[in-house]
């Protein structure tokens, strides 16, 4: 890049509800970047969700925006239109249509050098936020950020020299201490590229020497040396590196950390270290706006409550995250899972409801996820949906494609897959469930249509309990059944499905790490108070319902007590769920659903912290991490409850995956800080 102009600001506005595309009428204007929802454009919704909160200007269909833009106005080679967040888009440039582009995931990126130094033209957007070729997940959910339309983060036009560096790969290898970088060079056939790279957001400083490469074919392929003092990149040291490359004059510029995140024993690794992973759910769940942030500073705001409430990994449900997000984990030391934007069944070629173009598009979805994002240090998983069912065949093949291109990163199949049939496909690095067979549960606590219930819902209250004897049992376990069309019925959101199962293996035992899937989800009563923060297009409708059908009971004077004791109530609950994770030692992590609120699916207000990531008074950081922390401290015992008279014996354990407390002798004030 050269320079860039920005196309922010105010653009005339026309909203085509009937999707006709035809006498559009732009009567309005909106200020972009941003949602019509959020501007508050189109008709007033007067609904009352209570499943969901309810979008107050929700609207579905095309919105088209225009502008005059000076081409001119930048002095390059080449040009292309950058829209960094949107829904299905199509560009035309004084009423030429120049393209579509369909990601939901990452950015739209339009080739115009035609118009290079042409003046000014009319540039008209259309975006639309239906026709998906898949559902999206809980990229286009009520449940979470909503269906929005329009544009987010950056719409500019980027100028290039002639010879520029695209689809840029960087493969860090902590061994040989060096980059391995891989470009293609649009414009330039052969030439020199000079690659340079500066630390940042680390104690130490380092500066690796600048070094020269040639190119040749339109290819880069250079081994860049980081030198014997590089410093690597984890949770507890997110050392970051920016690496330039210069063709000519013409520089892009790249975030790296030298890491390595692999699998070894039933357990993650990063640069060789164990580690657990300490997981929160996220569905992009953001009610001030209804629409993810693209800047940094919001990201960097709530991944750091989240790592104060002791998380060291972020598994986006049925979503990709903007670039701002990885960059905010880059500089905090957060292991991140973006997955694909589907929930529901892959199929083979001439099986029932086989949808191929639902399937193409999602596979090249993940590519683009891994081309735009996949240098981050932050991205070091990747799974294919949630809850999926259908060909492991297909979804063994569309991993190893992933794989083949960009081994970077680990691989799952998906997030809970085949429910009651849990099972490890060739592909898989990974295992995300709740159960290894019917009856072997990995997590405290279920919904009844997900029964068997778990041991916090049905045994006595104690702190005895781990998984290590059902994910290697010494007795047979029992599997599920199936019905004689070999059909199962699932839950699927808040509805049920039926889907086509196999059957189940009830010795089930991974040889892959095991992550324990959406633990938790414990409710709390509403906060009724919270009704007034809702203060942009999204308004929570569903508290104003429950408070007006607790006046009608005349329990309103109540429901401060009901919300703080059912609070109480959730955090012991969760105290337990985690620390049975942690006297775990055959587990490699765990996902939590969640210390936030979950706004949808039937309003789970499932957080210590609220929808919008503030505490809600019932446990503060330092008390939460005193049982989830990359250190914990428990005692083992049977009971709760005890007698006059009775002795109290219990077991003292330290879990630990801090690096200052290996290998060292562990008194017991040294237990007493780890727990702090």
């Amino acid at each position: 890049m050269v320079n860039k102009l920005d196309l922010s600001g105010e653009w005339l506005l026309c909203l085509d509800k009937e999707c006709k595309g035809t006498d559009l009428v732009f009567d309005d204007t909106i200020n972009l970047p941003n949602t019509t929802s959020n501007a508050k454009k189109g008709e007033y919704n007067t609904e009352r969700e209570t499943g969901f909160l309810t979008d107050t200007y929700k609207f579905e269909g095309f919105a088209w925006f225009k502008k005059n833009v000076d081409f001119s106005a930048l002095q390059c080679e080449n040009l292309k239109l950058y829209l960094e967040r949107t829904r299905i888009t199509e560009l035309y440039i004084d009423g030429k249509k120049i393209g579509r582009q369909e990601s939901l995931c990452t950015p739209h990126i339009y080739d115009l050098n035609e118009y290079i130094g042409t003046g000014i033209h009319e540039m008209t957007i259309c975006v639309s936020n239906v026709g998906y070729k898949t559902k999206g997940g809980h990229l286009t959910s009520p449940d979470t950020q909503t269906n929005w339309n329009g544009i987010t983060g950056r719409i500019e036009l980027i100028g290039y020299k002639n010879a520029h560096a695209e689809n840029v790969m960087l493969w860090c290898d902590i061994h040989s201490k060096t980059v391995r970088v891989t470009a293609n060079i649009t414009g330039g056939k052969s030439g020199k590229a000079v690659i340079s790279a500066e630390s940042f957001n680390s104690e130490k400083n380092h500066t690796p020497a600048v070094q020269s490469f040639e190119y040749t074919d339109g290819k880069l392929d250079a081994l860049y040396k980081m030198g014997d003092d590089c410093l690597l990149w984890s949770e507890h040291e997110p050392n970051l590196y920016k690496l330039r490359i210069d063709i000519d004059g013409d520089m892009s510029e790249h975030i790296i950390g030298m890491r390595e995140f692999r699998t070894e024993g039933g357990k993650f690794t990063i640069n060789g270290k164990k580690t657990f992973l300490r997981g929160k759910h996220d569905g992009m769940i953001f009610p001030k706006t209804a629409f993810a942030p693209t800047d940094l500073e919001e990201w960097l705001r709530i991944m750091k409550i989240s790592k104060s409430y002791g998380m060291n990994h972020y598994r986006y449900h049925t979503c990709c995250p903007p670039e701002a997000a990885f960059i905010a984990a880059d500089m905090l030391g957060i292991y991140m899972e973006p997955q694909l934007p589907f929930w529901g069944t892959i199929t083979e070629e001439g099986e029932e409801n086989h949808n191929q173009e639902e399937q193409d598009f999602l596979v090249e979805e993940g590519f683009n996820m891994l081309r735009y994002f996949g240098n981050h240090p932050s991205y070091c998983m990747m799974s294919m949906g949630n809850e999926l069912w259908g060909s492991k065949k297909i979804l063994n093949d569309i991993i190893g494609g992933y794989k083949k291109f960009d081994n970077r990163h680990l691989y799952t199949q998906g997030s809970n897959n085949f429910q009651w049939f849990p099972n490890v496909i060739e592909n898989d690095d990974f295992f995300v469930g709740v159960r290894l067979a019917n009856d072997r549960l990995i997590r405290g606590s279920y919904a009844m249509c997900d029964a068997p219930l778990g041991h916090i819902q049905t045994d006595k209250p104690a702190a005895n309990h781990d998984y290590d004897s059902i994910i290697r049992p010494k007795k047979q376990a029992s599997s599920t059944e199936i019905s004689e069309d070999g059909t199962v019925q699932i839950q699927y959101g808040t509805t049920m499905k039926t889907v086509k199962a196999s059957e189940a293996d009830a010795d089930f035992i991974p040889e892959v790490p095991i992550v324990t899937h959406e633990i938790g989800q414990y409710e709390t009563y509403p906060n009724f108070k919270e009704i007034e923060k809702y203060t942009g297009s999204l308004k929570a409708r569903n508290f104003e319902v429950f408070r007006e059908k607790l006046e009608e009971k005349g329990l309103l004077p109540l429901a401060e007590d009901y919300f703080k004791c059912s609070g109480k109530l959730a955090v012991r609950c969760y105290k337990e769920e985690i620390e049975t994770v942690f006297r775990s030692r055959l587990l490699g992590g765990f996902q939590i659903l969640d210390i936030q609120d979950f706004s949808g699916q039937g309003t789970a207000l499932v957080g210590v912290l609220d929808a919008f990531m503030d505490s809600k008074g019932l446990i503060t950081d330092s008390e939460w991490r005193e049982f989830c922390n990359d250190a914990v401290v428990m005692a083992r015992f049977d009971s709760y409850v005890f007698e006059a008279g009775s002795s109290f014996k219990a077991h003292a354990e330290l879990c630990n995956y801090r690096p200052e407390l290996k290998g060292g002798n562990l008194s017991a004030p040294s237990l007493l800080k780890a727990a702090k």
